[in-house]
């Protein structure tokens, strides 16, 4: 009797080691050095009142599940922007959609500082539906908007007037400090009461996801394409960034802005399994969780013993990726 085995199945099957192996490195290494018994004991036999297990479970334990969130929402949500737009440059952050959730979470420290975790959540869903709304409704306005590059170039222009306004009103008001840290993500910040209440929104936007890969296959070959086939496009869209947003918005609630995510987990994905999105979604979220916490482990050899914000060390992949794809490719992907 033959087992045939495939390239998505070996990835989801390992992504569990890796990913226990990702967490053991992630809590081993950090500024205070904690040795693996110590590791094994706050598991076993948790003590409240030795310092070690306290950092183990309520700092590093929760960063590194948080990073492997953030990391599977953002892939998540770049790859349906990517096949919804046929677009080999759109993701979260390029397309103003993390930008547009820092915003309004500005705007909600500044006029709701008291406010509860719940509701930091709830706005940062809205400034990403703001963010890709204004994206993409005036790319709609614009001759040729929709063309990849200049959907990325009104993305990043968009995204640069929303940061700015936000950098603005935190200035004035005063909380620059506290805004600061949802432009420099940093993923030690990471608030466990914010992860658990994040759960429900995450199951939401990842069930959108899965359910749509189907249609986004098809939609991906183009939009005649897919309407000949009977698919009414705009509710397949209007479905993709309806998931988008929600992965996006408590992405940003959770650790801030983090770029490039959402750009280069799917190509990996797209190059490894096809271009099935029944394939690419979940390797995607595989991949990505895993990626984004292999970049958090970097981020603390770069300048030892200090953190490297980790939207330094993502960029050192993504820049040139971004330029790459810009000469190879002009972003646009042609079935």
């Amino acid at each position: 009797m033959r087992f045939k085995i495939s390239l998505p199945g070996v990835i989801l099957v390992m992504t569990p080691v890796l990913a226990v192996l990702l967490c053991f490195f992630s809590i081993l290494y950090g500024a205070k050095q904690i040795t693996a018994d110590i590791i094994w004991q706050s598991f076993i036999h948790f003590d409240p009142e030795n310092v070690d297990h306290q950092i183990i479970i309520s700092s590093r334990l929760p960063r590194v599940i948080g990073a492997m969130l953030i990391g599977a929402f953002l892939a998540v949500s770049g790859a349906l922007m990517q096949g919804m737009t046929r677009n080999d440059l759109a993701s979260p952050s390029i397309m103003g959609v993390s930008d547009g959730s820092v915003f309004v979470v500005t705007l909600f420290m500044v006029f709701l500082p008291d406010a509860p975790s719940t509701l930091l959540i709830t706005f940062s869903l809205i400034g990403s539906a703001l963010g890709a709304g204004m994206v993409f409704g005036i790319a709609r306005l614009i001759p040729g908007g929709l063309t990849p590059v200049r959907l990325a170039i009104l993305g990043t222009i968009i995204g640069t007037f929303l940061s700015g306004v936000s950098a603005a009103a935190a200035s004035y008001f005063q909380i620059s400090q506290n805004v600061s840290f949802w432009y420099n993500a940093r993923l030690d910040q990471m608030d466990p009461a914010l992860i658990k209440l994040s759960i429900p929104f995450a199951i939401v936007g990842l069930a959108l996801a899965i359910g749509i890969s189907k249609s986004i296959s098809v939609l991906s070959l183009g939009e005649d394409v897919a309407a000949g086939l009977g698919q009414r496009t705009w509710i397949v869209k209007l479905i993709s960034m309806l998931a988008v947003v929600i992965l996006t918005g408590i992405s940003v609630a959770l650790a801030g802005k983090i770029a490039f995510i959402g750009l280069i987990i799917p190509h990996i994905s797209r190059f490894l399994v096809g271009v099935d999105y029944r394939r690419i979604i979940p390797v995607s979220a595989a991949l990505g969780g895993l990626f984004l916490a292999l970049c958090d482990i970097i981020s603390r050899f770069v300048n030892a013993p200090f953190e490297t914000p980790i939207g330094v060390v993502t960029a050192l992949f993504g820049v040139p990726f971004f330029l790459y794809l810009i000469r190879t490719k002009g972003g646009g992907r042609h079935a």
